[in-house]
């Protein structure tokens, strides 16, 4: 798997078939970007679960920390890891002591560990590093486009909207330039959150 340039597919397939996400170094505090993306990702219809030892008793939108991998107790589609890279590896040793085990391991930005994505991969794991679900997610759908950032998706039609006047919009508009255009990427980036990209994992 090439790990420096992601084909739109990968990415599309992955957000439209996972559906339950356990965010690893989720942080109640509002002005964390593990906060912002965790939100936004449990607006558009996830199944969001904050792990964080230091958080535990609290909660993150209405879902209760737990303090591992192992103390969900059900079924996870995917991990979103939002730690510093040295930390990415006994993340992913959890994971895959899962059962069953997770679908995708997901490093978020400024995170990459290759030895343990090829681990993943070895047992079978979709993985992505140094990106952003919640940036793929508005770029893919055109979310980021009604903002006025050019998402490289094409679309003729707005989506309707749900909950609380959140839009959730298709992933499976036909994009024009692909997932590896930088400027593109850095363009969403910013207008997602002008802030550090990664959470220690640490209690705030």
């Amino acid at each position: 798997m090439n790990h420096e340039a992601y084909n739109d597919a990968y990415i599309r397939e992955i957000l439209s078939g996972v559906k339950t996400i356990a965010m690893v170094g989720a942080s109640p505090v509002n002005v964390r970007p593990s906060y912002f993306a965790f939100k936004y990702l449990s607006e558009r219809g996830y199944d969001m679960i904050p792990v964080n030892p230091g958080h535990v008793g609290k909660s993150l939108v209405g879902k209760p920390f737990v303090a591992s991998l192992a103390d969900i107790g059900r079924p996870i589609d995917m991990v979103d890891i939002f730690r510093s890279s040295q930390h990415i590896m006994p993340v992913v040793d959890e994971a895959l002591k899962l059962i069953p085990p997770a679908k995708v391991i997901w490093m978020q930005l400024g995170a990459r560990d290759d030895a343990a994505a090829a681990k993943a991969e070895a047992a079978g794991l979709k993985v992505v590093m140094n990106r952003c679900p919640k940036i793929e997610y508005g770029r893919l759908s055109s979310e980021i486009g009604w903002i006025g950032v050019n998402s490289r998706t094409l679309s003729s039609k707005r989506a309707p909207l749900i909950g609380k006047g959140v839009q959730r919009m298709s992933l499976n508009r036909s994009s024009f330039a692909g997932g590896a255009t930088g400027a593109a990427d850095r363009a969403a980036e910013r207008a997602s959150h002008n802030e550090p990209t990664s959470d220690n994992g640490t209690k705030t």
